[in-house]
């Protein structure tokens, strides 16, 4: 007697691969035409309505397009938004922090000590604070508008048909899209999908979208080398389309990464993606309010705080203490310029982003201390201070600025994503793996670019 389990799994895998959409496409079908049929309501203006909107908004011409248009806007109006709020804040904090160094010493206190508290532990929490919050309160408030107005789920539709050629699931476009402001965040966006082996592989490539934490390094690099090229009418336009570019690439590795997963350690069978598009709606100002500031800026931000606390500590230790003639983290930096130089990076880079595992927020200070010499996180501010700094008093070149951007792309999580990951999975090998495999690939590309191109100059 032939086994029916054994032979619903032979007649399970003679079903062509869209035979689940197929099912679910014909009950939708016979649903309406019986509505249709028997029902007529008010709603049925609002109804085509959605519909036509939908027709636009999810063609597979336009829908993408449409899509990439507004990411481009989001991040345009992030770009042009939190420039100078972050400026204020800033000079706010600087300020208040040579207030207490003056008040430390006239109460007596050791210059160690108030170099270590107020130059160390203050000045990296104000760093990150004075980076992180005007991009949040910005983009998260923009993103949880087109969530409440009900696009999101139209981005999963866009998107599925990409995923699932990638063996993953179309809803990590939306755990996707909620990296782009912490990829914590994203971590934790990715429990709305069912099935574990696919949650995992989101879990995996998140990190491969930027986190507001880049956006400093991004925007610095496209600021100095893409929108100086322009016209000053133009600059911030070209500035944003060069971050954009960066997304997308980071898309792209996402993609290609979820691919190899599926088809190697994460094998498996795909579960089927059935989206009921829900209707848009008016978004709620407070709902808007709460989620965006409460539930997620106060929440991302604090987190981002409790890592720069020590990362700001350890920055100061490094650059006040001498060996030989030199602060130890000029020391560290000659130590890892080999293999910056390699990546087609220097020393110094290296050692940021060793620094800024707790916080990626760091990096670009952090970089103008050990190239200036001084003990602590700088305070420069000007892109054309910076473009002195890095291009005339450094030898900075244009290899140097798109293998950095690359290494900013793909490098390892920040430890706060890296903790997220492990309280998701509870595993100790799927962290480590989640950790080490994006820097595995950054060293791969920015070794073979720059390899590639100093064979051809």
């Amino acid at each position: 007697m032939t086994d029916p389990i054994a032979r619903a799994d032979q007649l399970r895998a003679s079903l062509p691969a869209g035979f689940r959409d197929q099912v679910v496409e014909s009950l939708y079908e016979e649903a309406h035409r019986i509505a249709g049929r028997s029902v007529k309501t008010g709603e049925n203006r609002r109804i085509d309505f959605d519909q036509r909107i939908d027709r636009l908004v999810t063609s597979p011409i336009f829908g993408l397009p449409l899509m990439l248009v507004l990411i481009t806007g989001v991040f345009w109006l992030t770009i042009i938004g939190s420039n100078y709020p972050s400026q204020m804040l800033a000079t706010s904090f600087f300020w208040l922090e040579d207030k207490l160094v003056a008040w430390s010493a006239a109460a007596g206190a050791p210059a160690w000590l108030t170099g270590f508290v107020w130059n160390g532990v203050y000045r990296g929490l104000a760093w990150v604070v004075a980076v992180m919050l005007p991009p949040m309160a910005i983009f998260f408030p923009m993103f949880t508008i087109l969530e409440d107005l009900g696009y999101l789920p139209r981005v999963g539709y866009n998107m599925d048909w990409l995923f699932r050629k990638a063996g993953a699931h179309g809803k990590q476009s939306l755990t996707m899209a909620m990296g782009f402001g912490c990829n914590a965040a994203g971590v934790i966006s990715t429990r709305i999908i069912d099935s574990p082996r696919e949650r995992l592989i989101a879990i995996l490539t998140n990190n491969f979208v930027p986190c507001n934490g880049r956006f400093p390094t991004l925007i610095m690099l496209a600021t100095i080398f893409v929108a100086a090229q322009f016209p000053p009418a133009v600059a911030s336009v070209a500035a944003a389309g060069s971050v954009v570019g960066v997304v997308l690439l980071g898309v792209l590795f996402t993609l290609v990464v979820s691919a190899v997963l599926s088809r190697t350690v994460l094998r498996g069978e795909a579960s089927a993606f059935t989206l009921e598009l829900p209707p848009y709606r008016r978004p709620s100002i407070l709902r808007i309010l709460y989620t965006s500031l409460i539930d997620r800026t106060i929440f991302v931000l604090g987190r981002a705080m409790l890592t720069a606390a020590p990362a700001g500590a350890v920055i100061w230790i490094l650059g006040n203490i001498d060996w030989q003639g030199a602060s130890l983290a000029r020391h560290a930096a000659n130590f890892l310029q080999p293999l910056g130089h390699a990546i087609g990076l220097d020393g110094v880079i290296l050692l940021a982003y060793v620094i800024a595992i707790p916080a990626n927020e760091i990096v670009v200070p952090t970089m103008l201390m050990v190239y200036l010499g001084t003990g602590m996180m700088s305070d420069v501010t000007g892109y054309d201070d910076i473009r002195r700094i890095l291009v005339e008093e450094n030898g900075w070149s244009l290899l140097t600025a798109v293998n950095l951007m690359l290494f900013s792309l793909l490098h390892n999580p920040c430890a706060t994503t890296i903790l997220t990951m492990w309280r998701e999975t509870r595993s100790t090998r799927w962290t480590f793996i989640g950790a080490l495999m994006p820097l595995a690939i950054a060293f791969a590309v920015t070794f073979t670019v720059a390899t590639v191109v100093r064979l051809l100059l």
